[in-house]
């Protein structure tokens, strides 16, 4: 976590300056600021190698934010940032949280209402002292009375692909500690969950482990620089607090219960009581500690033989929930998930033509390293001038050059293609806003709404199938609008979208970084044939990594790899999208 801890310091920095008015620094430390959160190498590596002269090589950090971030590295902390929100009287880091408030209105709010925090702001909400204030009105006002009510609702919450890549960083270092033969996370974390709110660690040991390696094996994991708070520590659990809010338990289990302990914890409470209910018919015993007939454990090492002696198959833990899947279970027809490695492209990920971080070429590079077969160029249109958005002119000249990239592998024998697309923006009418005569030059176009979100069911809805009536469109993105964790989905019908998606052939996407289709939505979208899309939604090179939590999300929705388009490979996609040859 610490590229993601030090960028988020940076931006603040950043924020802070822009708060003061000072010129040239802020962009200067919000740009550091996102070099560093997209980096691939963790940099505390960059800085053991190559020391304060290889992080003013990174780019856009210069001499003194070098040597502010080898300051963090060493101290954990960075002086000037102290100082600065020492000296500000408003709590930035709390109002930011709130969707619709950047800095300027921040300081607005503050400098004619008096608002310093989250509270105040409240307060203010609550009077409707808010909306007189010029640039805000009724309209800002409730919508930021909403995103107070859902900061509230997320409180202790913490996003699955946000905190994963630590969690099995920790995970790993548990497995090298001796005397450890298994570990294994537990909980939401394994069900893959959206939001997490705290994390179990199942460690496995032999039935005659030693004294000492219970202490080591504790002490290991109560000392790990994260912790900020052992909050208990014994021979078969212990408990500690993390610097960045998660709480996490360690349980030891003997080897012969594992199998019953990683099922018990994996959960969820309402899958397993549906166990335990199978077990008490049978005349058995479930808990986790195995399964018993009597007093005799008769299961235990393994889930999948406690699974088979209920008379089911193996569930996949993000099934787990209680619904239908032990019924599914018991005719022995739980579907086979997609897997990450069966995704062949992505039709989700923006360039540098409209702020990403990667160049055409690169992007395509990155992708074959992948394993990729294809990748679709989607970046934004005009409408979003905050995202560079690309004209006509624009699409056409990216198109020439995508053009020119993928003759170069065919000259060179690479089995990949670059494909010309475009997130098309859905304007307040329902109209899309390019025109045809360029949306007909491109492989495949996906539209999405990024505005006037406020509207009514019956509005959007029409807004969006007016949309999805345009011939030339092939994918519907993050069709609800969610933002998990900052925005709720929006007023929307979506068994009218659902029906006029199966009657065009449109894709549903499944965005990786909102996390929008939601499971339910995409396992309904699975049942009526309509066909999916994972999508990364990457800006920078780093993002194309969160394909994975929309691989979650499918597994999540039972989504198999038959349902999604980019499973399929390269020349079954030209023929599905009676793509032109270049």
């Amino acid at each position: 976590m610490t590229n993601r801890e030090l960028a988020k310091l940076l931006f603040e920095i950043g924020d802070f300056l822009e708060l003061q008015e000072v010129p040239f620094k802020p962009k200067a430390y919000q740009q550091a600021a996102i070099t560093i959160d997209s980096l691939a190498e963790d940099i505390r590596k960059i800085y053991s190698q190559s020391g304060l002269k290889g992080l003013e090589n990174i780019s856009g950090v210069g001499k003194s934010i070098a040597e502010k971030i080898e300051e963090y590295l060493i101290t954990g902390k960075i002086a000037y940032y102290e100082e600065l929100k020492a000296e500000s009287p408003i709590a930035f880091e709390e109002l930011n949280k709130v969707e619709g408030l950047g800095v300027k209105k921040i300081k607005k709010l503050y400098e004619q209402l008096g608002i310093r925090n989250l509270k105040d702001l409240e307060e203010a909400i609550k009077k409707h002292k808010v909306s007189p204030v010029f640039g805000f009105g009724e309209k800002t006002e409730q919508n930021i009375r909403e995103a107070i009510d859902f900061l509230k609702q997320s409180k202790g919450r913490f996003l699955l692909r946000e905190v994963l890549p630590d969690i099995e960083k920790i995970e790993n270092r548990l497995k090298k500690i001796r005397g450890v033969k298994k570990v294994s996370i537990a909980g939401s974390v394994r069900r893959r969950k959206e939001t997490i709110g705290d994390v179990d660690f199942l460690v496995g040991v032999s039935e005659d482990i030693e004294r000492y390696s219970v202490e080591r094996i504790m002490n290991t994991f109560v000392s790990m620089d994260e912790v900020i708070k052992v909050v208990s520590k014994g021979d078969t659990r212990s408990s500690i607090k993390t610097k960045w809010g998660l709480d996490m338990d360690l349980r030891l289990i003997r080897l012969g219960s594992f199998g019953a302990a990683l099922q018990y914890f994996t959960g969820s409470k309402e899958h397993n009581i549906e166990l335990r209910k199978i077990a008490i018919k049978e005349g058995l015993k479930l808990n986790e500690y195995g399964l018993f007939k009597n007093k005799t454990k008769i299961k235990g090492e393994t889930e999948e033989e406690i699974y088979e002696r209920l008379g089911m198959e193996w569930i996949p833990p993000e099934l787990r929930e209680g619904s239908i899947e032990i019924e599914v279970a018991k005719s022995k027809k739980i579907p086979k998930l997609v897997e990450l490695s069966d995704i062949k492209g992505d039709f989700h990920c923006h360039s540098a033509w409209d702020g990403g971080d990667m160049s055409l070429k690169d992007m395509a590079q990155d992708a074959i390293l992948r394993g990729y077969e294809y990748l679709g160029i989607n970046d934004h249109t005009k409408s979003l001038k905050i995202e560079n958005g690309l004209d006509e002119d624009a699409l056409l000249r990216q198109g020439k050059e995508i053009d020119k990239i993928n003759r170069e592998f065919a000259e060179n024998n690479i089995a990949f293609r670059l494909l010309k697309g475009s997130e098309v923006d859905i304007l307040k009418d329902g109209s899309l806003d390019i025109e045809d005569r360029v949306l007909k030059t491109l492989d495949y176009v996906s539209i999405s709404i990024h505005n006037n979100l406020k509207m009514t069911k019956e509005q959007m809805t029409q807004r969006i199938l007016k949309a999805m009536s345009n011939p030339y469109v092939k994918i519907l993105n993050h069709p609800t609008t969610r933002i998990l964790g900052k925005r709720e989905e929006c007023e929307i019908d979506l068994d009218a979208i659902f029906n006029y998606a199966q009657k065009r052939s449109i894709s549903l996407e499944i965005n990786s970084y909102r996390s929008d289709l939601d499971s339910q939505s995409a396992k309904k979208a699975k049942e009526m044939g309509i066909k999916l899309t994972i999508g990364s939604d990457a800006h920078t090179k780093i993002e194309f990594n969160d394909m994975t939590y929309g691989v979650f999300q499918a597994r999540r929705g039972w989504v198999e790899k038959k349902d999604l388009i980019n499973t399929i490979s390269l020349d079954k996609l030209k023929k599905y999208w009676q793509l032109k040859t270049n």
